[in-house]
């Protein structure tokens, strides 16, 4: 979860400064601010768990590429501001559901967290299904560029609801929930939002894995780190 968040967090503030007008621009700054937010919650409670000595800062900015475990989703490129928006709807729409779920957790820091974070994640997913329907069903341009965005980050969609040993070692702690049942609300929900937005959804339902798990990243990761992590990677022991 953590990973998730630092990842899409650093992704969505790269448009800081560019975004299209200066509404979106400080709309994506605060989501990204959001995001870091909960990386933080995420992050301090596994390196408390791990008990190695690694607070969030280090496990966000002292790890290389193969010890990341985010979704495909979040690592790939923002593209234009439509590729943008569906990525967020995409991972908005499984983000509140897995939250939601993760409320009932067996793990009270778990469940805490995931109480905090979907106050946040309810208005994020507001936001990005207003705009994925506004853009969709707008001119043809803009139409144009949500279908072009749905069709290139669909196949990453698929590796949320894929449960490795992981995911069934906390379903029978409780701490989570089978990933697979979370599908059919997703599916309902995305489907509802593509057709308000005259959107078509891909027949294939192809996936890309190995994100989560760690097997394999897709390169942009790997160019992403070295923007993010540089200064600690330089300064070691800088602090504010």
């Amino acid at each position: 979860m953590g990973d998730n968040t630092l990842v899409l967090g650093h992704r969505v503030s790269e448009w800081c400064g560019h975004a299209p007008v200066l509404e979106e621009d400080i709309a994506l700054a605060n989501t990204a601010l959001d995001l870091i937010g909960q990386t933080t919650l995420w992050l301090d409670l596994a390196g408390k768990v791990e008990d190695a000595g690694r607070d969030a800062d280090r496990l966000a900015f002292h790890r290389d590429v193969w010890d990341f475990r985010n979704l495909l989703l979040v690592e790939q490129p923002n593209g234009d501001f439509g590729q943008t928006i569906m990525r967020q709807f995409l991972f908005d729409a499984w983000h509140l559901s897995q939250l939601t779920a993760l409320m009932e957790s067996s793990d009270a820091q778990i469940a805490a967290i995931a109480e905090k974070s979907s106050k946040e994640v309810t208005y994020h997913l507001e936001r990005a299904t207003d705009t994925v329907i506004g853009l969709g069903d707008g001119t043809e341009e803009s139409h144009r560029r949500m279908q072009n965005a749905l069709d290139l980050l669909w196949p990453y969609v698929g590796e949320m609801f894929v449960a490795d040993a992981v995911d069934e070692a906390m379903v029978a702690a409780g701490i989570a929930p089978d990933p697979a049942s979370l599908r059919a609300a997703y599916d309902t929900l995305v489907n509802d939002i593509f057709t308000a937005a005259t959107l078509t959804r891909p027949e294939s339902d192809f996936g890309h894995h190995g994100g989560k798990s760690g097997k394999r990243h897709s390169e942009h990761l790997g160019h992403m780190l070295t923007q993010m992590q540089w200064l600690q990677r330089a300064y070691p022991d800088a602090t504010w």
